[in-house]
């Protein structure tokens, strides 16, 4: 116990000659209150609706006003048009779409378009910046390319559709620095289709994509297990990202970083916001890409080098996914309503927005850090400024190496951008940098990517 307060001692009393930083608000009521606004009842509303359209299969009628993918996607665009129009034009609302054609893909049995809805909420002081949410527009029952049997989708995915439009409607009551988008993606039930436009058009257009959450099933509770759970929710996230360099990755053989990529910061700080303002509600990280063998839409963008990661339940039920609806051996299958617990998909959908809240209010997060300490007593960290009128200073986080969630944290001044931890080993622990905001807004935790640069 002597050893460890000296150690702790020797951290905060470091001889670095800093401005002392200010401490920002423990927390930031207005995660409160978008929480407490999340509408049960809306979201229900939106589940019936587009469960109401009887298939939104990629391949059905996109003639129709009342029936298929065609009407669900007018009827989405509205949607977001509506909230616009409520907040004075704030959303920049839209239509992206691409043809996939016949034979390009063994599930493309004939040319088709591929639309997705996008809904742009932009920001004040970086609208060229984004953290986006999706969910899918698209439903399918046993045959993924059936356009005319019933396919209503109503937890795979309304739910994750429901809660972008109910996103839209909580955040667009603020402003926010940063942009945000609220987007409905196509074809993903046919091979991610709609996110692979979508993220191709990201990296064509050089977006600065700060994460992508990506909710695909959010609202039913009752498992295949036979688990009934409507208290914890699953965060899927890959280690490292698949475009990095083979420098990169002969360097982390080195130094470490295994579970450390852009990715998997986004899901602890999903997983940080949970535990910080929700009670009753447990966020599972899993150290996965997706579900076994299984695939989702934050994956194409993953596949372009951005951050993303997959929200879901955690109980699924086989018997209401991708299946005729039906009766057989006493057991109803398909993807209907009684399949969705709307209360379950409200909270899901509050745990998104502040998410996504608190990474549009949060400063830039630091670039280019650096870290260094091989056979020293003390390990420092090294970074590039944040240039941000809301920026208040900069939190040094470390954890043990076998640690999933950052467990301390050092706060320093705005105006430091180089900070060295006495009496701390670097070999025995990881680090990482957030800006913070005078609000107490955080950005996601950046692991070094290099080793110290001394001048």
């Amino acid at each position: 116990m002597f050893r460890i307060s000296v150690l702790f001692a020797l951290i905060f009393c470091a001889s670095n000659h800093l401005a002392q930083a200010q401490s920002p608000p423990a927390s930031d009521t207005r995660m409160y209150d978008i929480i407490e606004a999340s509408s049960t009842k809306r979201i229900e509303a939106d589940i019936r609706e587009l469960a109401g359209f009887g298939t939104r299969n990629t391949f059905s009628d996109t003639l129709s006003a009342t029936r298929g993918i065609g009407a669900a996607r007018r009827w989405i665009h509205a949607e977001f048009e509506k909230i616009s129009t409520e907040c004075g034009g704030c959303l920049e609302v839209s239509y992206q779409k691409h043809l996939v054609e016949k034979g390009s893909s063994s599930r493309a049995e004939q040319d088709v378009w591929v639309v997705n809805v996008l809904a742009i909420q932009r920001g004040s002081l970086y609208p060229d910046r984004y953290v986006i949410m999706s969910g899918d527009i698209d439903s399918r029952n046993s045959n993924g390319s059936d356009g005319v049997g019933d396919a209503p989708g109503a937890n795979d995915n309304a739910t994750g559709m429901a809660g972008a439009i109910e996103a839209a409607r909580l955040l667009t009551k603020y402003s926010f620095p940063t942009s945000i988008i609220y987007v409905g993606l196509s074809g993903e039930e046919q091979g991610l289709w709609g996110g692979q436009h979508m993220a191709s058009v990201a990296v064509e257009e050089d977006w600065d994509i700060i994460g992508v959450i990506n909710n695909d099933m959010i609202g039913n509770i009752e498992g295949v297990d036979g688990v009934i759970d409507n208290t914890s929710f699953r965060v899927f996230s890959e280690p490292t990202p698949v475009t990095e360099s083979e420098q990169a990755r002969n360097q982390r053989r080195s130094e470490g970083g295994e579970v450390d990529g852009v990715s998997r910061q986004l899901a602890r700080y999903v997983a940080k916001m949970t535990d910080k303002y929700f009670t009753n509600l447990n966020p599972i990280m899993i150290y996965r890409l997706d579900r076994f063998g299984r695939g989702g839409h934050h994956r194409p963008f993953n596949d372009a080098g951005f951050a993303g990661i997959r929200i879901m339940e955690t109980h699924e039920n086989y018997v209401r996914q991708h299946q005729n609806i039906r009766v057989e051996n006493g057991i109803s299958y398909g993807d209907v309503l009684e399949g969705v617990n709307f209360d379950y998909a409200s909270r899901l959908t509050a745990v998104n927005a502040i998410s996504l809240a608190g990474l549009a209010w949060a400063p830039p997060q630091p670039d280019q850090v650096r870290i260094g300490g091989a056979v020293q007593p003390s390990t420092t960290l090294q970074w590039d400024a944040v240039e941000d009128p809301n920026l208040i200073g900069y939190k040094i986080y470390w954890r043990d190496t076998t640690y999933p969630q950052w467990q301390h944290s050092r706060l320093v001044a705005a105006d430091v951008t180089e900070f060295t931890l006495e009496g701390m080993v670097i070999d025995n622990y990881l680090f990482g940098v957030a800006s913070v905001g005078a609000d107490g807004n955080e950005s996601v935790v950046v692991f070094p990517s290099g080793r110290l640069r001394r001048q």
